[in-house]
């Protein structure tokens, strides 16, 4: 039931965070919304998970995991119906933005859950708990357009209607976490170890660097990638998105095959090796031109094994301090995801100026700059956790 409760749980994480492509258009429409209402819309889900990653290790705290955990689930489901009657643009919005909340209540109670039950093959279970978001990540989209096309009762789904069908699936992980009992609530507050202990740890401000760089390198994938193709190389919008499908492909079948290496060889040395083969196989995408391409896709399976290693590393790290640490570093690594994005914007900005900003050169150079730029993270987070295998072996703490 632990188990059931965590797969089923990054199911529905996965699902509840990639439908919104194939609604986007249609609430646009039904809104009259502009770009500038769109993005505003959008940059809630990050200002949600924000918020939730202030209160939650509290909750949990106070309340336990399995409470929190229910809680987070009902709260996505509670925000299905909230968008179900949602037809004036405040309420809809004030709905989404909800939805976002328990998102990160989510992602953060998925986390503390596998730090507390994966003690044995810990790589290898966090790696594969994030399979399943992956797996339902790539079907989500697909499943939301069916679902919008569907008549019940001689009533048309549309979008309002997929996102209840959709958001109540995590019916399912709360019938999973009722019958399940879950370690760790039981310990004693004096035995936790405290966020002022934690932070005086070089090694968890290295852990932050590793996941911020690494996670901005993986999502700016899904938002660079096919603009790099059509207007670098002029590829069709189909083709351009069958080579992110394959990055995706890639990303799913490396935590799926190679979690076991990371408990092999240990988290840190996985880190390190895992950063390096993205930032290698990205480069030679990028000095290979459109003959190397499939290099951008195949960089997927290092970059995949970054986040969950790294939660890896902190349940084993910090056993009685797991919640605190991973509330710190997630919270700190969206703040850094927020900033490396815009900075890959400026970038290709910048470049594409320097080149001349109306000429095709300095818009391919541009965008060879903002993506080089995604290429350094996955530089700069081998190079922190090479910073970090040093400091740990010296300790004679490495895991």
């Amino acid at each position: 039931m632990q188990l059931a409760t965590i797969f089923l749980g990054f199911i529905v994480f996965g699902i509840s965070e990639n439908i919104k492509g194939p609604a986007i258009p249609r609430i646009q429409f039904d809104f009259n919304l502009d770009e500038k209402q769109l993005g505003t819309l959008l940059s809630l889900n990050a200002l949600g998970y924000l918020i939730a990653c202030s209160f939650t290790a509290i909750l949990v705290r106070k309340w336990g995991i399995k409470a929190v955990s229910i809680i987070s689930f009902a709260s996505m489901i509670l925000s299905g119906v909230f968008i179900y009657v949602s037809h004036t643009y405040p309420l809809f919005a004030s709905s989404y933005f909800f939805m976002y909340i328990g998102n990160g209540m989510l992602e953060i109670a998925l986390a503390i859950l596998g730090a507390r039950i994966f003690v044995k093959n810990t790589g290898t279970m966090m790696n594969l708990s994030h399979f399943f978001y992956g797996l339902s990540s790539t079907v989500a989209p697909l499943l939301a357009t069916g679902v919008m096309s569907l008549t019940v009762f001689g009533h048309l789904l549309d979008w309002r209607g997929m996102y209840l069908v959709m958001l109540s699936l995590c019916l399912l992980p709360i019938i999973a976490a009722l019958r399940s009992k879950f370690p760790g609530d039981d310990l004693a507050h004096e035995d936790r170890t405290s966020l002022k202990t934690l932070t005086r740890d070089p090694a968890l401000w290295l852990m932050v660097l590793i996941l911020s760089f690494g996670v901005v390198s993986e999502l700016a994938v899904g938002g660079w990638l096919v603009n790099f193709l059509e207007k670098a190389y002029t590829w069709d919008t189909v083709k351009a998105s069958g080579l992110l499908s394959a990055f995706f492909l890639t990303f799913s079948l490396g935590r799926l095959l190679l979690g076991p290496l990371t408990d092999r060889i240990g988290f840190v040395l996985s880190l390190i090796l895992f950063s390096a083969f993205s930032a290698v196989c990205t480069f030679v995408a990028l000095a290979g031109g459109e003959s190397l391409a499939i290099f951008f896709a195949i960089s997927g399976a290092g970059i995949a094994m970054i986040y969950p290693t790294v939660m890896a590393f902190i349940a084993r790290r910090y056993p009685n301090g797991s919640d605190t640490a991973i509330t710190f570093t997630v919270t700190l690594m969206g703040v850094g995801s927020v900033i490396g994005n815009y900075v890959i914007g400026w970038v290709i900005e910048g470049v594409k100026n320097m080149y001349g900003a109306t000429t095709q050169l300095g818009l391919l150079r541009g965008l060879q700059a903002g993506y080089g730029f995604i290429g350094l993270c996955a530089v700069i987070c081998a190079v922190s956790g090479v910073v970090l295998y040093v400091y740990l072996k010296r300790k004679q703490e490495l895991i």
